[in-house]
């Protein structure tokens, strides 16, 4: 009887593990996939004009991407640079603090956010700040971006100090440490690769994101240095050049694609290697 449920309980453990092979070949077909129709389509595009002018008419032979790049980089710099000191005091507090009825309401506001459409976000920044100020600008599409980027950076703050153990804590406060030296030199230094993996996941989602910014930076075929003008970025064009009926259009579409997704590519593999260190 005894041999009888051992070999049951190999070939259950055998069964789950090919199941669970399967699935990740499957998960790992599916990317090379994606990768291989996008590169196929859009590396013949890349070439350095493409990459350093600005987007133009159709037919014309200088027509690029710099514009929508250096969009890119202001909209979600910008969003960045606001969310994540924001979001790590959040997240410091909601892993220090679960008790206090502050964070219970935090925990509360964070879980909604993850829930709610990314376009909902373009439509409030579209009435808080494109209406009132009556022109479309970079600042209300960091602004819709930000309310997508927050939960993430929080969430991941807060599982990464809760991964911190409590005796670096206790020994910290033994020393004659207050609760918030504590926190600053013990707690956030130890939890510092998780809190810099939750900012790059939230860069790599808010970076695709096209919807909200139809909404609020609306797309600029110039250069634009303020954040008070709209402005152009790499979902807006490829949205504009894949929908468009031009093929040389169509083709600068796809080689937006293929260099967006080589960055958020590249960004999660570099990702995955601050969680092994």
């Amino acid at each position: 009887m005894r041999d009888d449920r051992l070999s049951q309980r190999i070939l259950v453990d055998r069964m789950v593990k090919c199941l669970l092979m399967g699935v990740a070949v499957t998960v790992a077909l599916v990317l090379v996939s994606i990768i291989w129709f996008v590169a196929s389509r859009g590396i013949g595009a890349i070439n350095w004009t493409f990459l350093t002018s600005l987007q133009g008419s159709p037919g014309d032979l200088k027509v690029g991407i710099l514009n929508a790049m250096l969009g890119t980089v202001m909209v979600a710099g910008f969003t960045t640079l606001v969310v994540v000191p924001f979001g790590i005091w959040c997240g410091v507090a909601m892993a220090e603090y679960p008790a206090h009825p502050l964070v219970k309401w935090a925990v509360m506001g964070m879980d909604a956010l993850q829930s709610i459409p990314s376009i909902l976000f373009g439509i409030l920044a579209y009435l808080w700040l494109v209406v009132p100020m009556g022109h479309f600008s970079s600042l209300s599409g960091s602004v819709a971006l930000a309310m997508i980027m927050l939960p993430i950076v929080v969430r991941s703050v807060e599982e990464s100090v809760k991964q911190v153990p409590v005796t670096l804590r206790e020994a910290s406060l033994a020393l004659g440490a207050s609760p918030t030296r504590t926190i600053l030199k013990i707690v956030i230094p130890s939890g510092l690769n998780g809190i810099v993996t939750g900012a790059l996941l939230g860069l790599g989602r808010i970076v695709g994101e096209t919807a909200p910014l139809l909404f609020t930076a609306f797309g600029s075929p110039f250069l634009v240095a303020s954040v008070l003008e709209p402005v152009q970025t790499m979902p807006l064009l490829i949205y504009n050049y894949a929908t468009s009926p031009y093929p040389d259009w169509q083709q600068m579409g796809w080689g937006a694609s293929f260099i967006l997704l080589v960055f958020c590519f590249m960004l999660g593999v570099f990702t995955r290697f601050l969680v092994r260190k």
